[in-house]
């Protein structure tokens, strides 16, 4: 359990806000950030003052942990703004409970809830004007945590940074991607660290992934590390498949992260009447369904995309292309979703979140 002694928030404000010099309607992702940052340190066994400042470089030495034992743990989130000019996030609880499990498998020290809520709150009012209504806008949230003490030796730090940065968004993954199953490579093994939100898990996807592109492919659904014969997650996000009328996606272990958009629309699916199943998909499972024609839709479920349909996938040089349907289940888990974000439809489960 976490014990807190709450305090004020130190707020050193920009002087001069970069806001009027930033196109939003071009926008590439994750390249612009807010005027400000959330940033609370953690040393001598506790988690310091937290403290919003202009967003700027920071120092730190070369012999920070992190640069050489890889910990950092960080989560996606994402603000909406609705007409009437209100904040909403979607289901940040989640969010906040797993950077903490997250930060506990790399034996990290875990953020008080209360300072992420009300950090996360108070660095939104202030860059608000950031948030531009509309669905498909919205601001990115990177929360984030590095080891920070100056030391080489191999053990956890003895200090840590907590910091939240913010990038407004447009749509992301807009066009079908066509992806590759994995063969070879692994996203992550039994045991280890696939269910956290670890740097290293991405910068680990990064080469395998760069071959794929050089073949024609956006990305790789993972499949398991012992066997290669199951399907597991897809690039950077949750992969549902569409057999008939049916909705599978892959449980998940200790290899799967336990996405936030993957919950959800294993919930509306359920609201909506539509068959999900949750169970270990094979390749071969995929391919006999692709060549019958029973495959009707393959797509990925996350922050940044919400839902990114395939258009193809290729397996052992044996290539399926997926045809575009009307009325897909992406679309319309897609539309309830961002409905629900923007507050443009009831939110039954009470996923939304207003700032206050």
């Amino acid at each position: 359990m976490i014990e807190t002694n709450p305090n004020e928030i130190v707020i050193v404000k920009s002087e001069n806000s970069k806001i009027n010099t930033v196109d939003f309607s071009n926008l590439i992702f994750g390249r612009v950030f807010t005027d400000h940052m959330f940033v609370c340190d953690f040393k001598d066994g506790k988690w310091q003052t937290p403290q919003i400042m202009p967003y700027q470089a920071m120092t730190i030495e070369p012999s920070a942990r992190v640069f050489h034992y890889g910990q950092a743990v960080f989560e996606g989130m994402k603000a909406y703004k609705d007409d009437d000019g209100k904040i909403f996030l979607f289901r940040p609880n989640e969010n906040c409970a797993r950077i903490n499990k997250s930060a506990a498998r790399l034996a990290m020290p875990e953020f008080p809830e209360d300072y992420f809520f009300k950090g996360l709150e108070t660095l939104l009012k202030l860059d608000s004007e950031w948030i531009k209504p509309g669905v498909g806008n919205s601001l990115y949230i990177r929360p984030f945590v590095i080891a920070t003490e100056p030391a080489i030796s191999a053990s956890p730090a003895a200090t840590y940074r907590f910091i939240i940065i913010c990038s407004p968004a447009k749509a992301y993954y807009n066009e079908p991607v066509r992806v590759l199953f994995a063969e070879k490579y692994s996203r992550s093994a039994d045991g280890g660290v696939g269910f956290a939100k670890a740097a290293g898990n991405y910068a680990a996807q990064f080469y395998p992934t760069s071959l794929a592109q050089k073949k024609g492919f956006d990305q790789i659904i993972w499949t398991d590390a012992s066997s290669h014969e199951y399907l597991e997650e897809a690039g950077t996000m949750n992969i549902f498949f569409r057999i008939h009328n049916k909705l599978i996606t892959a449980p998940n272990n200790d290899r799967i992260l336990d996405g936030v958009t993957r919950k959800s629309v294993i919930q509306l699916a359920e609201d909506l009447g539509i068959e999900c199943e949750v169970r270990r998909v094979s390749v071969k499972e995929i391919k006999a369904a692709a060549k019958d024609g029973s495959l009707k839709e393959i797509f990925g479920a996350g922050t940044a995309a919400v839902i990114s349909p395939v258009s193809a996938f290729e397996h052992a040089d044996d290539v399926f292309e997926i045809d575009q349907i009307e009325n897909s289940y992406a679309s319309l888990f897609k539309k309830t979703l961002l409905n629900i974000q923007h507050n443009l439809s009831e939110d039954k489960h009470n996923w939304r979140h207003e700032v206050n």
